[in-house]
C-alpha cells in the first residue's frame, strides 16, 4: 500500500510544499519545452532538405539474371568404352602363339632381336620385379581385362620388370593351366612385352611368368 503523506503540522510545513510542486512543474516545463523545440528543429531540417533536393523517389530495382551453376565437366563414357573394346579386341585368345615361343624346360619368350642372354638373366632374377599382379579367381574376360591395364600402366610409369601371377591351373576343369596359355598369348599381343621367362620357384614358378617391359618413351 502507498505510504501516506506526512501530516502537516505548521504553515511553514504548507510553504515546503507548495515550493517542492512549483519546483517539479518548472522541471516538467522545461523539459516539455526542451523536447518541443528538439521536434520543431528536426523539421526544419527535414523541410530544408526537402526544398533543397527536391521531390524524391526510390531507385528502381536492376533487373539481375539468377545464373545456374556451370555443370560438371561430362564424363567421356563413350571414349573409355572405345578403349576398353580396343582392349579387348587387341587380345585375342586365338592368337597362335606356338611359332614364338621358346620351348625349353621353363617356355619363355622374346621379341626378334632380343637376345637370349635376356631370357637367361631374367630366367636368373638378375632383374628386380618392381610390380606384380594376381589373376587368380577372375574369368577369362576379367583376367584379360585386368592384364592389359596392369601392363599398360607399368609401362607409362617406366616400369621394367614386373611379374603376372596366373595359377598353375589346379583348379580348372580337367586341371589344365587354361588361364597360364591364355596369358602368354595375351603378353605377346601387347607391343610393351620384349620377353618374358617363368618365374623362379620362390617367385612363383610354373604359376607365374616375370616379364620384361620395353623402355617407356620419354
Amino acid at each position: 500500500m502507498p505510504s501516506k503523506p506526512p501530516a502537516l503540522k505548521s504553515l511553514s510545513d504548507l510553504k515546503s510544499v507548495q515550493q517542492s510542486l512549483a519546483e517539479q512543474r518548472a522541471r516538467d516545463a522545461a523539459e516539455a519545452a526542451a523536447r518541443a523545440a528538439a521536434e520543431k528543429k528536426r523539421l526544419a531540417e527535414q523541410d530544408l532538405f526537402v526544398r533543397a533536393v527536391g521531390a524524391t523517389r526510390p531507385l528502381r530495382q536492376k533487373a539481375s539474371v539468377v545464373l545456374a551453376p556451370e555443370p560438371p565437366a561430362p564424363i567421356p563414357v563413350q571414349h573409355q568404352l572405345d578403349e576398353q573394346r580396343v582392349l579387348i579386341e587387341s587380345l585375342s585368345d586365338e592368337f597362335d602363339v606356338t611359332t614364338l615361343l621358346d620351348a625349353d624346360d621353363a617356355m619363355s619368350f622374346r621379341r626378334p632381336g632380343i637376345r637370349t642372354e635376356v631370357t637367361r638373366k631374367l630366367r636368373g632374377g638378375e632383374w628386380s620385379i618392381q610390380r606384380d599382379i594376381d589373376l587368380h579367381g577372375l574369368r577369362s574376360d576379367e583376367a584379360r581385362e585386368a592384364l592389359g591395364a596392369f601392363i599398360r600402366a607399368a609401362h607409362k610409369q617406366g616400369l621394367r620388370c614386373v611379374r603376372v601371377v596366373h595359377g598353375k591351373g589346379h583348379g580348372s576343369p580337367g586341371r589344365q593351366p587354361v588361364l597360364k596359355a591364355k596369358v602368354q598369348r595375351w603378353l605377346i599381343q601387347k607391343s610393351e612385352t620384349l620377353a618374358f621367362v617363368q618365374a623362379k620357384p620362390s617367385d612363383g614358378g610354373g604359376g607365374a611368368l616375370v616379364v620384361l617391359l620395353a623402355p617407356a618413351r620419354r
